[in-house]
């Protein structure tokens, strides 16, 4: 099969278009005709080495951690779903792969397709779906009546935990840019805040939780918004010591992440705030959840380019330079 890899991390490394051996569903696992790959974040940060001590991928390297597509295989143990359903999944951070022809994903990481979206528009879901759910729904227990600061409103995470959020029942902030506004209000924005001109810390105050996706500056003034009791959830760092333990890291990797957030964790507990780094788990029962909204059209995908496989280099290229508002996708077939 035909595929995106990368032989070493480096930032200025390119995916390579190769050919890989087709995967074999084992076990608990489907084999994935993919149709479509979201493009992430994390697929540069991993390109560029950001989580190589964490996180020690083998070479060659097929990037990618959002799929849609088709079910053409089953593993032994397989049930819960049959050839030719489609399905979309997060696959997990040691089954990444989805920039390529297949991919084989254990069944509990996968949910049916939403009926009423394309490929294209499912497999923009997955990734940022899970964290919005996870880091509301699950960590937050975001409920009515509750403030919350959603930053990067108009970027993949914040285009869909603005729907969530609002879902939830919550009164939603954001930070865009002024030619964003129309698009984060459409989603369910309560207060806009322009990023190059105002300073959120003196519009913000008493916000029971923040989701974090930016710099250890605006995660800093973030902390000074909350109300005692408040949450912050940082998907952008720093991680704590028990997510070294969880990777199953090093014991210096695990001194080394206590060390990068102990001012953090320091100055939250002094606010009597809680601090909350997440890194988005794979997990299919609540992506079925997600399903429901969107075919209830609670929730609907943005997605901002779709690119053609043989430009995924390009693809990844855009979403690191930030200028994607919503979600950008691949078409592999």
């Amino acid at each position: 099969m035909k595929a995106f890899t990368i032989h070493r991390y480096g930032k200025n490394e390119q995916l390579r278009l190769t050919e890989m051996p087709k995967p074999v569903a084992k076990d608990h696992e489907v084999l994935v005709q993919v149709y479509a790959a979201g493009v992430n974040h994390i697929d540069a940060m991993i390109k560029n080495g950001a989580f190589k001590l964490v996180l020690p991928y083998k070479m060659p390297l097929i990037l990618g951690s959002d799929v849609a597509g088709v079910v053409v295989g089953l593993g032994p143990k397989a049930s819960k779903f049959k050839i030719g359903d489609e399905v979309y999944a997060q696959p997990g951070k040691d089954r990444m792969g989805t920039f390529a022809q297949y991919i084989a994903v254990h069944e509990d990481d996968l949910a049916a397709k939403p009926k009423n979206l394309g490929m294209e528009e499912a497999a923009s879901i997955p990734l940022v779906g899970l964290t919005a759910w996870q880091a509301l729904v699950e960590i937050a227990k975001l409920r009515k009546g509750q403030k919350v600061f959603i930053q990067a409103g108009s970027g993949g995470v914040g285009t869909f935990a603005i729907q969530l959020a609002k879902q939830l029942g919550a009164t939603v902030a954001t930070t865009a840019s002024q030619k964003s506004f129309n698009l984060v209000k459409s989603l369910g924005a309560d207060v806009v805040i322009d990023y190059r001109k105002d300073d959120f810390e003196k519009i913000l105050s008493d916000y029971d939780v923040v989701l974090n996706s930016q710099d250890k500056n605006t995660l800093q003034k973030s902390l000074r918004i909350l109300k005692p009791g408040g949450k912050l959830i940082s998907i952008s760092g720093p991680p704590v010591p028990g997510f070294a333990k969880e990777m199953g890291a090093p014991g210096f990797v695990k001194v080394v992440m206590r060390l990068l957030s102990s001012k953090t964790r320091r100055q939250a507990k002094k606010l009597h705030v809680d601090y909350y780094f997440l890194f988005m788990k794979a997990n299919g029962s609540q992506l079925g959840k997600i399903t429901s909204l969107i075919e209830a059209g609670k929730i609907r995908p943005v997605i901002d380019r779709a690119f053609p496989f043989k430009q995924t280099n390009e693809a990844v290229a855009y979403v690191e330079s930030g200028h994607a508002k919503g979600k950008v996708v691949v078409s592999v077939q």
